[in-house]
């Protein structure tokens, strides 16, 4: 089905439009369809989607807030370019979520748990020999939302995806990298290890470990595809003490 034809099928259901078309044009941007630096038009993308401009235009609003769209009075409204500082703070949020639900899950952890997500590195072995990075992508959200269901999180997971929408579309341009997705399999499948043998402090290594390759994957994607990256932020340079007046008789003047 088309994504289109999934909007009008939804809001035949009587879903929210406005709703509808943020999460619609969300998923095309964080999948890359519309990549970094490219144009949006409120006219075009409503003909597209069979709907007004308005649940359009509260959409881009919607995405600029959350740092994925660009508005330049006189120029126009653009895809934003992936920045760096935004892939920190989403990494910093995701390590302390799913590294604090593993710790809850070490030791708690089910046989069903284990055997779930023995199913999923399965999937994505499946994946690997198909050459299908899209469908490692989903796997990869399934396997980690899991992990925190592992540990009595699974309501945790929502807030993990939403804030990670910056880092998702870096780590989507790194799948593509030579051997990634071996890595990736691999360093999921010692995060079960651990997790199965009950080891809290290895495990943990492993899963930030490999939350933390992304920061790697950035600088060799940078370096391929500078198009797609804002341009560094100057440093904040430190502030300056106001020198202190001294009066005639030595004495400091606040």
């Amino acid at each position: 089905m088309a994504p289109t034809e999934g909007l009008h099928a939804a809001r035949a259901r009587g879903r929210n439009t406005r709703q509808l078309v943020h999460e619609l044009l969300r998923s095309r941007i964080i999948s890359l369809e519309l990549a970094p630096g490219a144009s949006l038009s409120e006219n075009d993308l409503a003909a597209e989607l069979g709907v007004s401009r308005t649940p359009v235009r509260e959409s881009l609003i919607l995405l600029g807030e959350e740092g994925l769209v660009d508005v330049y009075p006189q120029l126009g409204t653009f895809v934003a370019r992936i920045r760096e500082r935004d892939i920190a703070a989403a990494q910093f949020i995701r390590e302390a979520l799913e590294c604090a639900a593993l710790r809850d899950a070490v030791g708690r952890a089910t046989r069903r748990d284990v055997a779930d997500l023995r199913e999923l590195l399965a999937a994505q072995a499946d994946t690997e020999r198909r050459d299908d990075p899209e469908g490692f992508f989903r796997l990869d959200e399934e396997f980690h939302a899991r992990l925190m269901a592992a540990g009595g999180h699974p309501e945790a997971w929502p807030v993990v995806s939403q804030a990670k929408a910056q880092l998702d579309r870096a780590r989507r341009l790194s799948l593509p990298l030579t051997q990634q997705l071996s890595l990736l399999i691999g360093q999921h499948t010692a995060v079960v290890d651990q997790l199965e043998q009950g080891d809290l402090d290895r495990a943990d290594e492993a899963l930030r470990s490999h939350l933390r390759l992304v920061f790697t994957d950035v600088q060799t994607i940078r370096a391929e595809h500078p198009e797609l990256f804002a341009e560094p932020e100057a440093p904040v340079r430190p502030r300056r003490e106001p020198r202190r007046r001294v009066d005639r008789a030595g004495a400091g003047e606040g």
